[in-house]
């Protein structure tokens, strides 16, 4: 915890800096610098809005623009991006209230700066990239915070951030962060700062896999529940055990070259953790099923997403209960353990794929099939084993990401099995191993845990294809079509989703689709992975 002596030193430099900015200039400079506070990171562009929105008659020139981004009151965060720190900002946004602003500017100069922010930000929320979202979000809170017909909307929306966080242990901690830190900016215009805050510590504590003295304590902000609901077992599974797995990023560095700018990709990695259980499938093989946190997310892909159909229009956001799902795609070993069991409707072949390998994906594979596969899995283990619902297998794929892939804006094939005679974005051109590759032989996960979501083969979904997502489920479950004749509606086209080996990288996205006739068998790129569900028992 900060010292009230280091508070009061941080406050002291932060208003020296802003002194010595404003006497290396002109005293209007003073004017865009408390004009610009407001934004939590700001951009060229950004300010010279602010500037010509405000400032025109104060004789502020265009090259203070740039003067205060390159001064001491600014860092850089990102490529043409900037931040001042919260004390900075606090310093400048306090003279609003000063009777020299208000003379100036009038009593609401501030809220009209708000309301700028939050247009400025709608506008580039629905025509920049999905991997700044996170940023505009936080973004359109600042500005939301200093409105009174918005503050409580954004207390909300931080209050189901921090809640849609409890179930997803340690790879909830980098967010957990951001919002306390966004918290704490907020922290003069938040009526629900105490609550906020004092949950936020609790679920910091919850994340790393203690329980906090109070984790029985929930709040209120503007009727959101927080609370953490402690779980002591899971009823009807094996223990769940909690496993270590790298995660691979690629981040995209814009570089200059002469007159020219280009893209390269940054592959950058870090370690994750993940709980789940395991299944004994006989004779030394072994099912792997990792738990899925609860949450609501944004399925489909944005008409600006590069490969982006209209099949995976309109973006609609959909709120998902917790299940397991296999770490894998079922490989060769596990469908034929599996096959060797008692029959529930049909015959299955027990070794239908064409590239061999115990540790390969099973492919071949109709959606009939994939269904008496979980059929016979639920029947041995008493647990009910099925297809996702594709809702259930984005939101997994996802986990957590808004971007093309989980790796981010572009792919390679250092990380999936793909056609890597195509590329993506700004990626490159890799292999092309015109087969399937031995599950997780890449050796990174998304944040939830799960190998090979993109690529090496397609995987079946419960649901009915549909066009587009008009009128689509909103809570996860499976989108089947009703109809009084069962014959026709088995025979209806079924869904598949990740990509496989023979395609290209923009099939391969997360918010990809594909369907296919329910009992064809005959495609090598064919395969399944399953999902279980559960319910917690306090």
């Amino acid at each position: 915890m900060t010292s009230p002596l280091s508070e009061e030193l941080t406050e002291e430099i932060a208003k020296q800096q802003i002194e010595r900015f404003v006497a290396r200039f002109e005293p209007n400079y003073r004017y865009l610098a408390c004009h610009c506070a407001l934004p939590l990171v700001l951009t060229p562009e950004l300010v010279n809005y602010i500037r010509v929105q405000f400032l025109l008659n104060e004789e502020v020139p265009w090259i203070a623009e740039a003067d205060l981004l390159l001064s001491e009151l600014c860092r850089p965060v990102g490529y043409e991006l900037y931040a001042m720190t919260p004390a900075v900002r606090s310093h400048l946004l306090a003279q609003f209230e000063t009777e020299e602003f208000q003379h100036k500017f009038g009593t609401n100069r501030l809220k009209s700066v708000a309301q700028l922010l939050m247009d400025y930000v709608t506008y580039l929320m629905g025509t920049h990239p999905a991997s700044r979202q996170g940023e505009f979000q936080a973004q359109q809170w600042a500005a939301m915070v200093y409105l009174d017909q918005h503050r409580t909307q954004a207390e909300q929306e931080i209050a189901k951030a921090l809640q849609g966080l409890v179930n997803r242990g340690k790879n909830g901690q980098a967010e957990l962060a951001r919002l306390q830190r966004l918290i704490q900016e907020f922290r003069p215009q938040l009526s629900q700062y105490d609550s906020l805050m004092k949950f936020a510590e609790s679920l910091g504590i919850w994340l790393n896999g203690k329980i906090p003295p109070d984790a029985s304590q929930s709040y209120g902000v503007h009727g959101v529940k927080l609370s953490l609901n402690p779980v002591t077992q899971l009823e009807g599974f094996p223990p769940l055990q909690t496993f270590n797995f790298e995660v691979a990023t690629i981040e995209l560095k814009p570089t200059r070259r002469w007159f020219t700018r280009k893209t390269e990709p940054i592959i950058k990695r870090h370690q994750q953790q993940a709980d789940g259980f395991t299944e004994d499938l006989g004779n030394g093989v072994e099912l792997e099923m990792v738990a899925m946190p609860g949450g609501t997310f944004v399925m489909g892909s944005p008409k600006t997403e590069e490969g982006h159909r209209d099949r995976e229009s309109p973006q609609h956001q959909v709120t998902v209960k917790s299940f397991f799902m296999g770490k894998y795609p079922v490989t060769q070993a596990q469908w034929q353990a599996v096959a060797a069991l008692p029959q529930v409707n049909r015959e299955l072949k027990r070794d239908p794929s064409h590239f061999k390998g115990k540790n390969r994906p099973v492919e071949r594979v109709s959606w009939d099939d994939a269904v008496e596969f979980c059929e016979r899995l639920s029947q041995y283990t008493k647990r009910s084993y099925r297809l996702p619902s594709e809702a259930q297998w984005e939101y997994a794929c996802r986990a957590g990401t808004t971007t093309p892939f989980h790796f981010g804006e572009t792919i390679t094939t250092e990380f999936a099995n793909y056609n890597g005679k195509y590329t993506y974005g700004s990626g490159s051109k890799g292999k092309y191993t015109q087969k399937t590759t031995p599950v997780g032989s890449f050796g990174v996960g998304n944040d939830f845990g799960l190998y090979d979501m993109h690529g090496n083969v397609w995987e079946w979904c419960a649901d009915h294809w549909h066009s587009n997502y008009e009128g689509a489920p909103t809570d996860g479950s499976a989108w089947q079509d009703e109809s009084a004749n069962d014959n026709e509606n088995d025979n209806k086209r079924r869904l598949l989703r990740g990509g496989s080996w023979v395609d290209d990288p923009g099939i391969c996205r997360s918010g990809s689709r594909y369907y296919f006739n329910p009992g064809l068998w005959l495609v090598d790129s064919f395969g399944l992975r399953v999902v279980c569900g559960y319910a917690w028992t306090p």
